[in-house]
């Protein structure tokens, strides 16, 4: 199981997310999206099982195709089932939401299609088996991570000669509108399903970004973020506008969670790197227990 990081957890926490076990007797709850995703996830079963190691879970990845490739770190992710209620816990990476192929595939330092008007494959190979999805993407969308994972746009089939869906935050949103509009299509044909998007994790950056002198070691709640959501529309316009009209639901979790200044893991990482500051993800347990929480309450 993912490694909890921290012994225990408030007891309301605990008590809600066990209850979920209960309640998704016999299904499967699915995270899929990049690192916060994954986060999320981790969250989960570190909740679920109150952050003790659990023998009796079980590591269900094969089922899935979650195994480790020759030459891979980690797999495309993790699910495990909890015998008592059948339920099924898991993530899989897919950090932009769309479908990734290899140009090569016997060449391992091939280029990818990414195919923005395609959803992930695992999606379409597994959605049948899901009863509670989570969708996320945001970060992963910048030309630096386009060129260092050899990601090519493609559309139609095609490479994409599109300069306006070219755009790095166009092709992102169009993209997210595609992946939201093909679940929403799905449900007629999966009525237990319950789908969400998750709205994007906000970063604390103060005096700069990550690689312009800022900074992520504020250690006090509200010192950028103010003292309460006051909104009525959600801080992520594009997510929002994404599930308008479909039976997506929008898990808005980016303004409450930027009251959170303190929460990320900052200069604090195990494998800390002198001069970079990690304020992209957060401390565990810490605030993507409360996007669970809301997820419960949501269930």
């Amino acid at each position: 199981m993912p490694r909890c990081l921290a012994k225990s957890l408030s007891q309301h926490s605990t008590e809600t997310l066990i209850r979920i076990c209960f309640r998704m007797q016999d299904k499967t709850i699915a995270y899929v999206g990049d690192s916060l995703g994954r986060q999320m996830f981790q969250s989960m079963m570190c909740m679920v099982t109150g952050g003790k190691e659990r023998l009796d879970v079980e590591d269900i990845g094969a089922e899935y195709g979650f195994v480790l490739a020759p030459g891979a770190k980690r797999p495309d992710g993790w699910a495990y089932r909890f015998p008592s209620t059948n339920t099924t816990i898991l993530y899989h990476w897919s950090s932009t939401l769309c479908d990734l192929e290899p140009l090569n595939p016997s060449d391992r330092a091939t280029s990818y299609a990414m195919h923005l008007d395609r959803p992930p494959a695992f999606l379409k190979s597994n959605l049948h088996r899901l009863h509670v999805l989570v969708l996320n993407t945001g970060h992963h969308w910048n030309r630096g991570k386009l060129r260092a994972n050899r990601w090519e746009m493609y559309l139609g089939g095609a490479p994409n000669n599109d300069r306006n869906t070219a755009v790095i935050w166009k092709a992102k949103n169009f993209t997210v509108h595609n992946v939201v509009r093909w679940v929403d299509a799905q449900l007629p044909r999966h009525p237990k399903l319950k789908a969400f998007y998750r709205s994007i994790s906000p970063r604390h950056f103060f005096n700069g970004d990550w690689d312009t002198g800022g900074s992520c070691d504020n250690t006090s709640p509200l010192a950028k973020g103010g003292s309460g959501v006051h909104l009525d529309r959600s801080e992520d316009a594009d997510a929002e506008g994404a599930v308008r009209g479909t039976g997506v639901r929008l898990l808005d979790v980016t303004a409450l969670s930027r009251l959170r200044d303190e929460g990320h893991i900052s200069r604090y990482s195990i494998k800390a790197t002198s001069g970079v500051q990690d304020c992209l993800h957060w401390c565990l347990p810490g605030v993507p227990d409360t996007w669970n929480e809301i997820l419960a309450a949501q269930l």
